[in-house]
């Protein structure tokens, strides 16, 4: 129930905001120098927060996220357009997977790192069914929630699987990069075009506007994990 709660929230009213900021039209690069960029993002009933923070390393800055039976994330506070810069670069490492974490599992819907890319509902691309569904939940929570998202995860296991739906909902698709614990404690640099993903992922063509989020939970499986993330870089190609 409580993971249910984390990602009914990420998908509906917390991000909504952040989806109305500033569009950066030609993507952007964070380096983590600060956390000024980013939000906390926490949930009802969920006490124990995973902890964000800043470090120096090599004479490079880094977020360091780390979870200890514990769930929150970072909103990035602008947005930018999918179809002019899908491809987003980052660099990433995690000290240790989860040994229950299984991403085909509710009770195993943990990860050390995962990386959101969430879609702003666009109501003039939306069917006669989704239109009402988004004007009862905008009558609701005063905005529209947004309207999907994909979830670049470093996996537990190794499923064979590239893309799984999250087990609480359809609208998060999971991207499994990384997977299983070989490569735990090394920096690892992804590249992934987050349009071709969601095409694959959902069939369909996103909504133009789109913003990020970063998360590192363990409040299903009670274990422990750090995080960190060198650099994220959104651009055209």
């Amino acid at each position: 129930m409580k993971k249910m709660l984390i990602i009914s929230i990420l998908i509906t009213l917390l991000i909504v905001p952040l989806l109305h900021a500033q569009i950066l039209e030609h993507g952007f690069r964070e380096d983590f120098e600060t956390l000024a960029n980013w939000k906390p993002l926490t949930f009802p009933k969920i006490p124990r927060h995973s902890a964000y923070s800043i470090l120096k390393e090599n004479g490079k800055s880094m977020l360091v996220a780390v979870a200890d039976n514990s769930a929150s994330g970072l909103i990035y506070t602008k947005s930018f357009n999918i179809y002019q810069t899908p491809i987003i670069r980052w660099k990433w490492r995690v000290s240790n997977i989860f040994q229950a974490g299984d991403a085909k599992k509710k009770s195993g819907d943990d990860y050390p790192l995962r990386i959101y890319v969430v879609f702003k509902y666009d109501p003039q691309r939306a069917s006669l069914f989704e239109k009402a569904q988004y004007n009862t939940a905008k009558l609701i929570y005063g905005e529209y929630p947004p309207h999907s998202s994909l979830n670049y995860i470093w996996a537990n296991k190794k499923h064979s699987e590239r893309i799984l739906p999250n087990t609480y909902t359809a609208r998060a698709q999971m991207i499994l990069l990384q997977k299983g614990p070989e490569r735990a404690g090394q920096w690892v640099e992804e590249r992934v075009n987050a349009l071709d993903d969601y095409r694959k992922a959902f069939g369909a063509n996103p909504p133009v506007q789109a913003s990020l989020a970063i998360m590192a939970d363990a409040d299903n499986t009670g274990e422990k994990a750090t995080g960190n993330v060198e650099y994220i870089e959104v651009s055209a190609k």
